[in-house]
């Protein structure tokens, strides 16, 4: 099979260098300056292990479908629905993204729909280069069909992600281990915002205390932090690269490359948007969603935001009632 991976950042310029070097064959789909420098001098892919360029082919938009090709969309999630715009139809889409509402929406357009639940610690601030620190795996990935099962080309792709650096598993309930995922990356929007200040830890947990709150309401199932540890074990450990230092997660990552846009909506929202369906109140939530789509919106560095800051605004929104 051929894998064209939409959105050569992070998390796809590492599933996508891991695929090439297992021998596969693989498209990386890129814009702007990113695109040039693959096209120009190939992907700097660095692990702790060392670094390595990657002469992968690269493309900045849709190319005609081969019978063989699968689409790992590796792309934000607020720009899911554009980066599939004319592709063929026809084809299998796997959403490597975080947040669960990627693939209800491949699904209107796309019959043949998998989830894959991404634990893989990687960084992309410098075009042409994705830096990955997970050891001895570069991640480790969860694949399904959606809304459920496995099939024979689930068992495909995860021997093929298998091969060279990645663990993979055929999971036959990936929406599950997905929102246990996005309880995780309920974080992200704080690191994002004020960085790694004492009382960080504490704000993302009152975060996530919501988001349990709104999911048992709506009858959601979710993978538990100790079932995640249990199954990753010490394959994804991360360890530093020699001359890459480390930042933030993906959304701290949005801000320091000033994109204009963040996730935010897709992951705190989401909570948001099910805490509104079910009548749970979502304050901690709706705020960090609020201040870090304006951050990124006003193209703010991370870590722009007093922590004494941010934990005003939230008690401020708690006080007036979440609507």
């Amino acid at each position: 099979m051929r894998y064209i991976v939409i959105g050569a950042g992070a998390v796809g310029g590492a599933i996508g260098a891991r695929l090439h070097q297992g021998g596969h064959d693989v498209l990386l789909v890129a814009r702007g300056a990113h695109l040039a420098a693959l096209r120009a001098d190939g992907l700097r892919f660095a692990t702790p292990e060392g670094a390595e360029t990657l002469r992968i082919p690269a493309t900045g938009g849709p190319v005609p479908a081969r019978a063989d090709d699968v689409l790992i969309l590796a792309t934000k999630s607020q720009d899911t629905v554009a980066a599939l715009d004319g592709w063929s139809r026809d084809l299998p889409v796997v959403c490597a993204q975080n947040g669960v509402a990627n693939e209800r929406e491949v699904l209107r357009r796309f019959p043949d729909v998998y989830g894959m639940c991404v634990w893989l610690p990687a960084q992309h601030l410098e075009p042409g280069v994705v830096a990955a620190y997970g050891q001895p795996c570069t991640g480790l990935l969860h694949v399904g069909r959606y809304p459920q099962g496995v099939d024979d080309l689930t068992g495909q792709i995860v021997a093929d992600l298998g091969k060279h650096g990645l663990a993979a598993r055929a999971t036959p309930d990936v929406m599950r281990w997905k929102h246990g995922k996005l309880l995780g990356n309920l974080g992200n929007a704080v690191e994002a915002l004020v960085g790694h200040p004492d009382g960080m830890a504490d704000l993302a947990e009152r975060a996530r205390a919501e988001a349990r709150a709104v999911l048992d309401r709506a009858g959601i199932p979710y993978s538990t932090p100790e079932e995640e540890a249990a199954v990753r074990g010490h394959q994804v450990d991360v360890r530093p690269i020699t001359g890459v230092s480390r930042g933030g997660g993906s959304s701290w990552q949005s801000l320091a490359r000033g994109s204009g846009s963040i996730e935010t909506d897709y992951l705190n929202g989401e909570i948001v948007l099910l805490g509104r369906l079910h009548g749970v109140p979502t304050p901690v939530n709706e705020v960090l969603r609020r201040e870090a789509d304006r951050c990124a919106r006003e193209k703010l560095p991370p870590a722009s935001m007093p922590l004494e800051t941010l934990n005003a605004l939230i008690d401020e929104r708690c006080a007036a009632g979440s609507r």
